[in-house]
């Protein structure tokens, strides 16, 4: 039996089980164990629970041969010889899909993310993927990340015989005997690895890692480049608080995500003053210090609704100030140095670029030292002098604010409210979900972030945003009306529903579901219930 505690994009944590014995992944193979390898005249033979698989049966093809090679299932385990067959799907009965030789895919980082793609989706989500000959400490973080669930021993400690002492951070050379130490160094790792996929931290430790070989750095460039889909499939929609540390950072698939769907934002009607504000080390903004100053410069009058506050940011490029207490942006952190690298200043100039483009009656910007990042970009009046949050500087934003609204008709708060709570709605669920829930009949009240959606005189309630859910919920009358779309939809078999839903239950899922997402229970075309998924749409089925 195999039930996944903890996932962390495409990396798991999963306890396998079977007659009494049981295991969790990641797991090292070692010499011991319900789960061991062991060396005999006919070459290895994998130990799993109550199996013995031989690992060198049959035709012993290598990765560059052409010639694919795939076993019986023996014991609910099947073993693939690289290279991967076109088509594979593994038999009925495979728990557990081996690839005995990775080792000779090692130093070719294109290969491995195609080798790791490949299989983990012939294996879908119920299987576990092992690769021998392959991991070590300092790669361990990252292959799991890609999805792999089981590795071995063979190649730190071949290494260690070798007189090269393995570490996360590099390869030593020593010259001594460093067998054992570089197992209990991947034993150790992969705990770390388990720890950081509890926390739905594990990009981090792989972002990190990735830094101690070329090869290493190399695989997860292209990972993050041909591998976007398959990794954002599984790429949670709320988060914990994360680090981006690096450039590469830039490209993790949540953050990708996010300025996707930036490009199709369009800006709250009523707001024609575009103000272009710096980010804040606390998130999400508007608790910060910093923009608490901005607010009391902002909030000054009824102009205020004319003013569209815009924060400038890597990297996320552009932040609506009615998303920041939405995933990635209430959950970032980077480090701050006043400095930029070329991909953010182009990031940030496209994005800002873009949303100039829907048209502002005037354009301010308050970023500072930073306003060479969207100079040219329109004509722009500068109100910052040295700190943003300066006295001199609120002022100068107090004044120039007021002189770009003078007259234009202010705009009601409550027309306000509905249009901010609409460009949530459109952020989160798309254009058409948003005219659906925000009709004509329907208007948002409460103070951001808390805002509540009702609709017609019986103010029925359809949802609500919080900065606990970062997102937002729906009612039952609001997931009827986006069942009526087909949309975040989870068709159930007809038995009575208590607390959690599991995927057992579940007859089809919308594929576009991602975890974190609200999903709408339906059975017999009725609206049974609404919750957050747990897992991506396609792993439901």
């Amino acid at each position: 039996m195999l039930d996944i505690v903890s996932r962390s994009q495409r990396g798991r944590v999963c306890e396998y089980s079977r007659e009494g014995a049981r295991f969790s992944t990641p797991l090292v193979i070692g010499r011991e164990g319900p789960v061991r390898i062991s060396v005999g005249d006919e070459g290895r033979t994998l130990h799993f629970m109550d199996a013995e698989v031989p690992l060198e049966r049959g035709l012993l093809t290598t990765s560059s041969s052409g010639v694919s090679s795939c076993g019986a299932v023996t014991g609910g385990v099947q073993v693939v010889r690289l290279p991967i067959p076109e088509g594979f799907v593994p038999e009925d009965g495979a728990e557990v899909v081996v690839v005995p030789n990775a080792y000779e895919i090692r130093r070719d980082p294109r290969r491995i993310v195609d080798v790791v793609m490949r299989l983990r989706e012939a294996c879908g989500f119920g299987r576990l993927v092992c690769l021998l000959g392959i991991a070590e400490p300092s790669n361990l973080s990252l292959l799991a990340y890609m999805g792999v669930d089981m590795f071995d021993d063979s190649l730190p400690r071949a290494a260690g015989l070798a007189g090269v002492r393995m570490l996360p951070e590099a390869e030593v050379r020593t010259g001594g005997d460093e067998s054992e130490g570089n197992v209990r160094e991947m034993q150790a790792e992969a705990e770390k690895v388990k720890t950081f996929i509890s926390c739905d931290r594990l990009r981090e430790l792989a972002d990190q890692r990735s830094f101690s070989s070329p090869s290493s750095v190399a695989a997860l460039r292209i990972f993050d480049d041909v591998g976007y889909e398959y990794a954002e499939e599984s790429c949670s929609t709320v988060g914990c608080r994360f680090c981006c540390n690096s450039t590469q950072a830039l490209r993790r698939p949540d953050l990708k995500r996010y300025r996707e769907r930036m490009e199709f934002y369009k800006k709250p009607a009523c707001k024609r003053v575009l103000l272009l504000l710096p980010c804040s080390a606390k998130k999400p903004y508007h608790i910060s210090k910093t923009h608490k100053a901005f607010s009391s410069a902002i909030h000054t009058g009824p102009h205020d609704t004319l003013v569209h506050e815009v924060i400038v940011t890597s990297p996320l490029g552009i932040v609506p100030r009615e998303l920041d207490f939405m995933y990635p942006a209430n959950s970032y952190d980077i480090p701050v140095t006043g400095e930029w690298k070329c991909e953010e200043k182009a990031m940030i100039r496209r994005m800002v670029g873009s949303l100039i483009s829907q048209g502002y009656d005037k354009v301010i910007c308050h970023l500072g030292e930073d306003s060479s990042l969207v100079e040219g970009l329109a004509d722009m009046e500068l109100t910052a002098v040295g700190d943003p949050a300066s006295p001199v500087s609120i002022a100068n934003l107090d004044k120039a604010l007021r002189a770009a609204t003078a007259g234009m008709e202010p705009v009601d708060y409550l027309v306000e409210r509905n249009e901010l709570f609409r460009s949530v709605l459109e952020f989160q669920f798309g254009k058409e979900a948003a005219d659906a829930l925000m009709d004509g009949d329907t208007y948002a009240i409460g103070k951001f972030p808390y805002w509540k959606l009702l609709r017609g005189p019986g103010k029925v309630q359809l949802g609500m945003t919080t900065p606990e859910r970062g997102m937002t919920s729906l009612t039952l009358d609001g997931a009827r009306i986006l069942a009526g779309l087909g949309m975040n939809t989870v068709e159930v078999m007809d038995f009575e529903m208590k607390g959690s839903l599991f995927a057992v239950g579940v007859l089809h899922a919308d594929s576009g579901i991602r975890i974190g997402d609200e999903a709408i229970v339906v059975c017999g075309g009725e609206v049974r219930g609404v919750g957050v998924a747990a897992m991506c749409g396609r792993e439901m089925e």
